[in-house]
């Protein structure tokens, strides 16, 4: 056989033989159909939303509200503005609340670690009543607390009218809303996050078991918050982390609690399964230098302020395109942090993300004979161009 001629083979079943493999890492079947109201799953470290359906429609919450209440009080334990062993007072109100229950006792006083575990882990209204009390001085004024820090965290379609999740009117918030409070409670809160994965409460000799069933199916799985009432549905919050990249899955409305369960675990079988995380550039790095006219120092090092990274079907990284769109001159004064550009991010010619591109260290300006002379430079420059 001609050795041209098997050379010419060889080679053209190697470029097949790629080329199949790169459509195969580019096949990704459709997402699992989940018959829930709403659902998303959103990358953790990024904020990116993965899959969706319905997330920006606004759904009675249940008790998923609750992360809402929790949240506060582990931000006013981290500030300092409450402690541990502090103890509040259980009124008449919150000792009454219905539904799901801690059972503590009016009259009676309960240290408040205990009451965030009751909220987190029992799910326990009269805890929330008590806590939101304890914080705002009444649930109303609590709520008001609730509703700003949602609009703090640019939670749109969600708003609160009491510390449980007990049906309101005029109370809701969306799939989208619900992955954006977890984010922050998983960002804000390290130091009290764990209690979400804990599978048991005791309190007055009364054992609960946390209702989040994924706690026993999946070691990955380390909360966050179940929810149910009869105009709600069965609802869930859960996060989990594989191989360093963290979830976060909302389903609202499924049509029961093994079912809320098992559409969380196909959610995130599949995304784990189809998808990974990659970091671009770390915060602080060195992207770029570029020329800087009329200061101390002739060059500028930028950067992006937070890691940048993306989540991305599985085998699509080498079709990533990277552009820096940057001013044709960039003058002195510079001050650390100033935005001069973005970081624009495509896949196959579609722009996936645009990040701003900032200055990582001060220009002051130069003397006034160099700044003299970059105008004269600029002047000719701009002339020949």
């Amino acid at each position: 056989m001609n050795t041209r001629f098997l050379s010419r083979t060889l080679l053209a079943l190697l470029f097949s033989l790629l080329a199949f493999a790169q459509v195969q890492a580019s096949m990704i079947p459709a997402p699992p159909q989940v018959a829930a109201r709403s659902y998303v799953v959103m990358d953790a470290a990024t904020g990116q939303i993965i899959l969706s359906k319905d997330e920006h429609e606004r759904y009675p919450p249940a008790s998923l509200v609750k992360i809402m209440t929790s949240y506060i009080a582990e931000l006013e334990l981290i500030n300092g503005n409450l402690s541990e062993d502090e103890m509040v007072n259980v009124s008449e109100k919150a000792w009454r609340t219905g539904g799901s229950r801690m059972f503590i006792q009016e009259g009676t006083q309960v240290k408040l670690i205990d009451l965030l575990r009751g909220i987190i882990i029992s799910s326990g209204n009269d805890a929330s009543v008590a806590m939101a009390e304890h914080i705002a001085g009444s649930e109303r004024a609590f709520a008001d607390l609730m509703n700003q820090h949602a609009r703090r965290l640019g939670m749109t379609n969600t708003n609160y009218e009491n510390a449980t999740g007990l049906p309101s009117d005029n109370q809701y918030a969306s799939a989208y809303d619900l992955a954006i409070l977890a984010r922050a409670l998983i960002t804000d809160s390290k130091q009290y996050y764990p209690i979400y994965a804990e599978k048991h409460f005791e309190f007055n000799d009364i054992r609960q078991p946390n209702r989040n069933r994924l706690l026993w199916r999946d070691d990955t799985v380390d909360g966050i918050k179940t929810g149910h009432t009869d105009e709600a549905g069965y609802c869930l919050v859960s996060s989990a982390v594989r191989d360093g990249m963290r979830l976060i899955s909302v389903v609202m409305g499924s049509a029961s609690e093994e079912t809320r369960a098992q559409e969380t675990q196909q959610l995130l079988a599949y995304t784990y399964r189809f998808y990974e995380s990659t970091e671009l550039y770390a915060a602080g790095q060195s992207i770029s230098d570029q020329r800087v006219w009329g200061g101390e120092v002739d060059n500028l090092s930028m950067g992006v302020l937070e890691n940048l990274s993306l989540t991305l079907p599985r085998g699509q990284q080498d079709r990533l395109e990277v552009l820096l769109d940057l001013p044709r001159n960039i003058q002195a004064p510079v001050a650390v942090g100033d935005a001069i550009g973005s970081v624009v991010v495509s896949l196959d010619g579609e722009v996936i993300s645009e990040t701003p591109l900032v200055a990582l260290h001060a220009v002051e300006p130069g003397s006034f004979f160099k700044r003299l002379w970059h105008s004269i430079l600029q002047f000719f420059m701009n002339l020949i161009n």
